[in-house]
């Protein structure tokens, strides 16, 4: 994949952060009846502004934020495993958190007309913790982090077997199907200032983590050997890189469901438009998964108005055309 030539990452974070405000701007004016420009009436009563800051500005805020966890963990994995195709949920995490919801509302036994209040408590917590635990029980079948081939064929095996047992809570209780679709296909319509807070304080210190590691990735890049020449301390910048990942992976599913290819296309992107090294290209692949997420979900709300498409729909779609094209571009 050639970079386009004399993009530099200063201008690319530039183009990014633009993108992001533009985009910003779009959700607040983009609701469930379509495009209205919120500015434009001359007197906005209580009503219009409690709609623009209570619901489209918080949505519009953690989409972003939540795109930019999962692209920051795209890059991470995609380093950690030295593989373009790697993405955040490699380790377990979504089958997890699909399991956490699936457990949830069996145990609770709740239809889903009734569960207007779970995704901001009981559905966002059990995807973090089901998230977690996946990524737990990866790790302790590879025995730790010290190798990497283990560490994602453990994953790979975690992922099938947790799917399965969702597969069969909704066998048995089909009633709840319809609740767990609607996480598995992603939503951001429930986010609000406390998801916002949570995936801020989230972003922080996995990216402050990541930037710290970025020469470790470099040399990983190498090869382990490499590495290890170089002096990087293989086994503890593996599990820092894991524990960024887990925590990135774990934040933005528990408030967003399971969003396909943001975490996988985001990275990508930003190497097809420049050639950074890894402290580049982990801030830089957070803000296209932000710019991407939150272009998805403008879009779901404004192509089908009043009603709105599932986010991950969206994602996938476009990211699977985005690796189409990439496969027809540069044949195996």
């Amino acid at each position: 994949m050639n970079a386009i030539p004399g993009r530099s990452p200063w201008l690319l974070a530039g183009l990014l952060v633009l993108a992001g405000l533009a985009l910003v701007a779009l959700g607040l004016a983009v609701g469930s009846t379509g495009w209205h420009w919120p500015w434009s009436a001359d007197a906005p009563d209580a009503g219009q502004a409690a709609i623009l800051w209570e619901i489209r500005l918080p949505r519009s805020l953690g989409a972003w934020l939540a795109g930019a966890l999962l692209g920051l963990a795209g890059a991470v994995a995609q380093g950690l495993f030295r593989n373009p195709l790697a993405d955040p949920y490699l380790l377990g995490s979504a089958s997890g958190a699909s399991l956490g919801v699936a457990v949830l509302l069996a145990a609770t036994g709740l239809p889903s007309a009734a569960t207007d209040w779970l995704p901001q408590l009981g559905i966002t917590g059990a995807a973090f913790a089901g998230a977690l635990g996946g990524v737990l029980l990866t790790l302790a079948l590879a025995r730790g982090v010290q190798q990497t081939l283990r560490l994602l064929l453990a994953g790979v095996i975690v992922g099938v077997v947790l799917g399965a047992l969702s597969s069969l809570l909704l066998m048995r209780l089909p009633e709840v199907m319809r609740t767990l679709q609607g996480f598995m296909l992603g939503s951001t319509g429930f986010l609000g200032w406390s998801a916002v807070q949570v995936l801020a304080l989230s972003l922080v210190p996995a990216l402050i983590v990541a930037l710290a590691l970025a020469r470790a990735l470099d040399a990983l890049a190498l090869g382990e050997a490499t590495a290890l020449s170089l002096g990087v301390p293989l086994g503890p910048a593996r599990g820092l890189l894991v524990a960024v990942m887990a925590l990135a992976t774990g934040a933005a599913v528990a408030q967003v469901g399971l969003v396909a290819f943001v975490g996988l296309v985001a990275p990508h992107l930003v190497r097809l438009a420049a050639r950074p090294t890894h402290r580049a290209l982990l801030p830089l692949s957070a803000l296209a998964g932000g710019a991407l997420l939150l272009a998805a979900d403008v879009a779901s709300r404004w192509v089908l108005a009043p009603q709105e498409l599932p986010v991950g729909v969206l994602t996938a779609v476009l990211g699977g055309g985005y690796l189409l094209w990439l496969m027809h571009r540069r044949p195996l």
